[in-house]
């Protein structure tokens, strides 16, 4: 599998760049666009696993979450540039799904039939499944609610003080977990099992590689924004589908790879936090910024999502919360998730 995804990367990232050069048919630059930048997550997904047998699970599992949700932030960034406040809020709503019921659900479900029952740390979880609730049912719901009673200025100006509110809280969180209480909650199994492993790539070169397929997708990205409505009119999907199943799977496909591999290798709390540690960042940091740097394009973007985005990433909260406060998994849960990931895809691609 590597060897594919090194002969992808080779050969995409030139044709890319050709393609874009000489106006190639927009249908065939898009699909050379999607291939590549899933290519190129891969390679950021076995950079930030090299990272994570270093640095423990914690850390790596924010590693993985943080550059696989780069990936996110630089297409969102052109996106709102170019106007598709649409898209973005869509693709992040696509994204909390596909982490949370996608990413998790195979994880589990790839990891359960290896493993009968997997275990991970539940002080984590619960953690975790705190913060979920606040940032998607808390700060999405409000400027929803309160939104309904305002114009559109004092709308902005609700979505930029919640915004700041979740950068700091999110801060906060961060600091939490990796100074303040770092170890306190460290299961003995998770701290041994990567004192054990060799890491694929050393330090240095394994950085390296996060950085260069990191500035090819945003220059990949910058021209797949562009490709969205031609692809949307040919295939008769509406903007929000192409932004809640296309741009979240292909923007957080470094995650989705990483996740299901640490969970077949019974790596559940990396496989866990990266799931989980991803919705966290993109709800309470990408998502923030990204509300704070419309303010210097033409069309802002408020903290106001839909009624089936917000149902939908309300009710995969719930529904994570659920399955995952015990500490374990096996694939049966994994199945519900998918499941359930599955009946909102078919509902917005119906819209």
């Amino acid at each position: 599998m590597g060897k594919i995804f090194m002969l992808l990367t080779f050969i995409g990232v030139p044709l890319s760049v050709i393609g874009t050069l000489m106006h190639w048919p927009t249908m065939i630059l898009f699909i050379v666009y999607c291939i590549t930048i899933i290519a190129l997550a891969s390679y950021m997904g076995r950079a930030t696993e090299s990272l994570a047998i270093v640095a423990g699970p914690r850390i790596g599992g924010l590693l993985n979450a943080t550059f696989g949700n780069a990936v996110e932030l630089i297409i969102s960034i052109f996106a709102l540039k170019a106007g598709l406040v649409g898209v973005v809020l869509a693709s992040l709503t696509g994204s909390v799904l596909g982490n949370l019921l996608l990413v998790a659900g195979l994880s589990f479900f790839i990891g359960g039939l290896k493993f009968k029952r997997q275990a991970f740390n539940v002080h984590d979880a619960r953690h975790n499944s705190g913060l979920l609730m606040f940032a998607v049912i808390v700060a999405f719901v409000i400027p929803e609610v309160f939104s309904m009673e305002m114009n559109d200025t004092k709308t902005l100006t609700l979505s930029i003080g919640i915004s700041v509110i979740l950068i700091l809280l999110y801060l906060a969180a961060l600091f939490f977990k990796l100074v303040t209480h770092r170890g306190v909650y460290q299961s003995e199994k998770s701290g041994t099992a990567h004192q054990e492993e060799e890491p694929e790539w050393g330090k240095g070169k394994a950085i390296g590689v996060l950085l260069a397929a990191t500035l090819a997708v945003a220059y990949i990205s910058e021209n797949l924004v562009h490709t969205f409505e031609y692809v949307a009119e040919s295939f008769g999907w509406s903007e929000l589908f192409i932004g809640i199943i296309i741009v979240a799977i292909v923007g957080n496909a470094a995650e989705h790879a990483s996740a299901i591999l640490m969970a077949y290798k019974n790596k559940m709390d990396i496989a866990v936090e990266i799931a989980i540690g991803s919705t966290l960042q993109i709800a309470m940091f990408v998502l923030p910024v990204l509300v704070l740097i419309s303010l210097l394009f033409t069309e802002t973007m408020p903290l106001v999502f839909t009624m089936p985005e917000l149902i939908a990433m309300v009710t995969s909260v719930l529904l994570m919360v659920v399955i995952s406060n015990d500490g374990e998994s096996n694939w049966f849960e994994g199945l519900t998730l998918l499941a359930a990931y599955l009946i909102m895809g078919i509902g917005f691609f119906l819209l």
